[in-house]
């Protein structure tokens, strides 16, 4: 029981993150599991099939508020579905953790464009609507890092479409969560055939289930009324802190290093934040109807 309590508050908080800023769903929940002594192919099976709940949840709420943009939402949504179930069969056969330190090389670097575009006093540049030909790969890629890794939909798709100017990031968020949707049902019916409904854990997917559900709407309304230059710094500097450590797990680095490393990106963190904050006065100027 005491097990299950944990699941479902690591759930709650999960869906929190994931829901305000589009990522980390996965990422904190199949942590937990893994160091709940769950297999790393149990525990994305688990995280895939609450999705399926708290993503109704949490795209009801996005939709309800005006954070969906369906162009974008659609375009992501399909490949996406068929990266998660091509993943989830092939992370129940095979380790791919070797692949973590690339995967974490490429977030960080898309963390670090989202961390300086929202810090400078021109957040977005001339608008373009996102093209198929690119959200289509986008979805795949992402749906699969997503099944194999327990977790990746959001820094990827989020990050991408907050990065390119393809939306602004209330608008990148909820879609992708609304498209997570697809993404999560793929990727279970992908476990349910390479695992088979017996090895699932059940309780632990109602738990987590309980949690996140609980968390989606007020998550949503949170994205709703946040700031979005201060939402945008924040995203940023989440995949960077995020990803700085799966390197810094994955290399095997010194403590020396991480602790030199964590200090960093906290410190360019709080700087982004700080101003963020100074330029929020502009922004609300700029937002200002003009007086004849």
């Amino acid at each position: 029981m005491a097990t299950l309590l944990l699941v479902s508050f690591a759930g709650f908080i999960a869906q929190m993150i994931d829901g305000a800023m589009g990522m980390a769903f996965g990422v904190i929940s199949t942590t937990v599991l893994i160091s709940l002594a769950y297999s790393p192919a149990a525990a994305s099976a688990i995280v895939h099939f609450a999705k399926i709940a708290t993503g109704v949840a949490s795209g009801a709420s996005h939709i309800k508020y005006g954070n969906v943009d369906w162009h974008a939402t659609i375009k992501v949504a399909v490949p996406g579905g068929i990266g998660a179930f091509v993943g989830a069969i092939v992370l129940s056969n095979i380790d791919l953790r070797a692949a973590i330190p690339w995967t974490s090389s490429i977030l960080l670097i898309m963390g670090i464009v989202v961390l300086y575009r929202f810090s400078r006093q021109t957040i977005l540049g001339k608008k373009r609507r996102a093209r198929a030909r690119w959200l289509a790969p986008l979805g795949l890629v992402g749906g699969f890092v997503d099944s194999t890794g327990g977790g990746g939909w959001g820094p990827i798709v989020t990050t991408s479409l907050t990065a390119s100017n393809a939306l602004e990031p209330r608008k990148a968020i909820g879609s992708t969560n609304t498209a997570e949707l697809v993404v999560a049902i793929a990727s279970s019916l992908g476990f349910l055939v390479g695992l088979g409904a017996k090895q699932m854990p059940w309780a632990a997917v109602l738990a987590l289930v309980i949690g996140g559900t609980l968390a989606a709407p007020v998550a949503a309304w949170l994205v709703k009324r946040a700031p979005q230059r201060i939402l945008g710094v924040f995203v940023g500097g989440l995949i960077v802190m995020l990803n700085v450590r799966q390197l810094l797990v994955a290399l095997e680095a010194p403590v020396t290093i991480q602790i030199i490393c964590y200090l960093t990106t906290v410190f360019a963190w709080v700087s982004g934040i700080i101003q963020a904050i100074k330029l929020l006065p502009i922004d609300h100027a700029a937002h200002q109807p003009k007086s004849d």
